[in-house]
């Protein structure tokens, strides 16, 4: 058995340290339970249509090599002139489905967005095998064409801002978060001591990174609760029309709370950004998709915010690492930058002297992009060409379904079945908000105890047990993985429940050795 003093060791770790460190423990529960790891958030579903093209693309790809050279495993270069026309012969799309996905795709590309097709082929089959450097080093020009469009129709609900607006690719949004956290500090748009607003329970690192000694903020908390089921309210948003608070970080659909902001929350927003036209803020909108009708802050003050958006969650592409930062053309960022003194501006130029000319026009789209190779590897910076070309492929599933997309549907699907069936084993109320992703759910187990046994043993567990011991006798006794919410700056006694990685019949099982391990637990209190 561990130990108080073990346990109160164990919480100085952070909420995804905690929950690996339960893993052996799961394995080799005491009950020979089955092992149910419902903690992290990666998904056990995957889209194939986007796999299946891209391995045709590699065919393709390795077939025109070998026109230019061919000797045995050695190939050659591509060339651009008739590319189109030669992958259209090398298709098959009356018998397959994924060539005809390719060729709707080329068409696509050039009748919705003004592409090249020989141009758009060449750079998916030269993405694709990899051949060369990234050009340019930010995002292939195709490329971001389809982003932007993917990232329009799945996030801004009818907001047209593609045209106005730059990406960067980044190896998953856990690398955009570093990349944006770095150059903000890097480009004196925050320092150590400055106020920065963050909207809890949150994703772990955006808690983490700010009190690092890099960096070394102030943080001020925008807090949901459970009683306002986890939504924002208009009291907490307006802390931000302190002018000592510098930016705003968010993720919208909340990790762990799981819901998006309302209209009435962007509204609030809109207003602060109205009356601080040089505020910041960061949103992190990778659970978007999961929510009808999902509309960014992006999308209500676009020249304020930087939009960080992960493949990972809706595609099953967690090991791909297929992240994307969005910038608009015209922004706080680059305008902060020209407001700072002489001396500022000068270091910053000679910190980007050796990239580009007139460094001092440098945006801070492309200083990100610097930074992410410590400024002297500029030139081979840039996510890798074939994870560039996988997050225009999984986009364009989408965009040639936009109307009534099957597969975004099925994913909403699963995780309303198991948000379902945790809720109805554990008899306890479902939040019916539209604005719930049900990606993840908070377990209040404290809550659950005194609904379930009355208050006397609440407070019993509450002064005789630190806050991981139920989560710590989940997993050694029980076989059950989840994860402490207090990680997530939410209050003790939240767990935090995946409904991503399981089978969706797991999740009444997951339910079932909660309550039994909760009426272990009031059992002692009986004998107390």
């Amino acid at each position: 058995m561990v130990t108080k003093k073990e346990e109160q060791q164990l919480e100085t770790l952070g909420a995804f340290e905690i929950s690996n460190d339960m893993l052996k423990l799961a394995q080799h529960n005491e009950k020979n339970n089955i092992f149910l790891n419902a903690g992290r958030g990666n998904p056990n579903w995957l889209n194939t249509k986007a796999r299946l093209a891209f391995a045709r693309i590699i065919e393709f790809g390795t077939q025109e090599s070998r026109r230019t050279m061919d000797q045995g495993d050695l190939a050659g270069y591509t060339t651009l002139e008739g590319i189109r026309e030669r992958l259209e012969t090398f298709l098959d799309s009356e018998s397959s489905e994924i060539d005809r996905f390719l060729l709707d795709a080329v068409d696509y590309a050039h009748d919705q967005l003004g592409a090249d097709k020989d141009e758009f082929v060449k750079e998916l089959v030269d993405g694709a095998i990899g051949n060369n450097y990234p050009v340019p080093s930010r995002i292939l020009k195709n490329s971001e064409r389809v982003i932007n469009a993917y990232l329009e129709s799945a996030l801004y609900r009818g907001e047209k801002l593609a045209d106005q607006t730059e990406l960067f690719p980044t190896e998953g949004g856990t690398a955009a978060i570093v990349y944006i956290f770095n150059s903000l500090k890097e480009n004196k748009l925050i320092k150590k001591g400055d106020k920065i607003a963050i909207n809890t329970p949150i994703f772990t690192p955006y808690l983490q990174i700010p009190e690092l000694n890099d960096y070394d903020m102030v943080e001020v908390d925008l807090r949901s609760t459970e009683e306002n089921n986890w939504e924002i309210q208009a009291s907490e948003i307006d802390k931000l029309n302190d002018k000592d608070i510098k930016a705003f970080f968010i993720v919208n659909p909340s990790n762990p709370g799981a819901m998006a902001f309302d209209d009435a929350a962007l509204a609030e927003i809109k207003k602060v950004v109205e009356a601080r036209p040089d505020f910041i803020i960061i949103t992190d909108d990778v659970y978007g998709t999961f929510v009808t009708d999902f509309k960014t802050v992006y999308s209500v003050v676009p020249h304020n915010t930087l939009l960080v958006y992960s493949y990972s969650k809706l595609f099953g592409a967690t090991g791909w690492r297929l992240g994307v930062i969005a910038a608009n053309k015209d922004n706080v960022f680059d305008r902060l930058i020209g407001k700072l003194d002489e001396k500022d501006k000068e270091e910053l130029n000679t910190r980007y002297a050796i990239n580009v000319i007139d460094p001092e026009k440098m945006s801070f789209i492309d200083r990100m992009v610097a930074d992410s190779r410590s400024v002297g590897l500029y030139h081979t910076s840039g996510l890798s060409t074939p994870q560039q070309i996988m997050e225009v492929l999984f986009s364009l599933t989408h965009l040639l379904n936009r109307e009534k997309d099957a597969y975004i549907d099925a994913s909403k699907a699963i995780v309303d079945r198991r948000y379902d069936a945790l809720y109805k084993g554990l008899k306890i109320e479902k939040n019916p908000s539209k604005e719930n992703s049900k990606y993840y759910s908070l377990i209040d187990i404290y809550g659950l105890a005194e609904e379930l046994y009355g208050s006397a043993f609440k407070d019993y567990l509450v002064d005789n047990f630190e806050q991981v011991d139920f989560l710590y006798n989940l997993s050694e006794k029980n076989g059950v993985v989840l994860m402490d919410g207090v990680g997530f700056g939410t209050q003790p006694g939240e767990l935090r429940v995946s409904e991503a990685n399981l089978p969706d019949e797991d999740y009444e099982i997951l339910a079932k050795q909660i309550l039994e391990l909760l009426g272990e637990y009031h059992a002692q209190f009986l004998q107390h």
